[in-house]
């Protein structure tokens, strides 16, 4: 009897980004990476706008990775890409969609502090104003896809889920990085084992 070949486990990376600053955590390592972005120069396998990943079979990614990319849309635009994202995605698969979160950034804007240095990256100091409306140096210097045309607070985030065919999605808060991540399953988990497994497994 012929078993049949173990499957090779597909990544989408949606909004890559260049390669060298990639935020994929250890659980990809092993994985086939397509790299996707709207930005020519930052070398992408596939050029594309998040909305439209027609070049993309129906079904072939076992997940999705989007990672600071979804606020580059505009907000009637989420939605469709949401919807690729699942297109895209196996029956078992899963999408990572993490976003700035505004509810911990409106703080430092009520404290008068928009242009206060709030965390370092690899590329440079970000401020409460570049988290809002896109990081400036990049903007400055043309790039700009860069800039943020939409934000998320936690019940945005879960709002812009709906009639979108998931069957769960599960919202976390990383307060150490301002952020809010939305972990979209295709099919539910069959139980919390299986479920803290991949969230403990992303590093969220």
């Amino acid at each position: 009897m012929v078993s049949e070949a173990p499957h090779e486990r597909f990544l989408v990376n949606v909004g890559c980004g260049l390669s060298e600053s990639s935020r994929l955590p250890r659980y990809f390592d092993q994985w086939r990476q397509l790299r996707v972005d709207v930005d020519a120069s930052v070398e992408p396998d596939i050029i594309a706008d998040l909305t439209d990943l027609s070049a993309i079979a129906d079904g072939s990614a076992d997940a999705v990775w989007a990672s600071h990319c979804v606020e580059h849309l505009f907000d009637h635009q989420v939605k469709v890409a949401l919807g690729e994202f699942r297109r895209i995605l196996r029956d078992d698969g899963f999408v990572c969609v993490i976003v700035p979160d505004l509810q911990s950034i409106a703080e430092f804007v009520a404290a008068d502090r928009l242009h206060d240095t709030i965390y370092q990256s690899a590329a440079g100091p970000v401020t409460p104003h570049d988290v809002l409306f896109g990081f400036g140096p990049a903007i400055a210097r043309g790039h700009t896809s860069m800039a943020h045309h939409c934000g998320f607070t936690p019940s945005a985030l879960q709002r812009s889920f709906q009639g979108v065919p998931f069957g769960e999605v599960m919202l976390r808060r990383r307060p150490h990085a301002l952020e809010l991540v939305a972990l979209g399953r295709a099919i539910p988990p069959r139980d919390d084992v299986e479920r803290n497994a991949l969230v403990a497994a992303l590093e969220l």
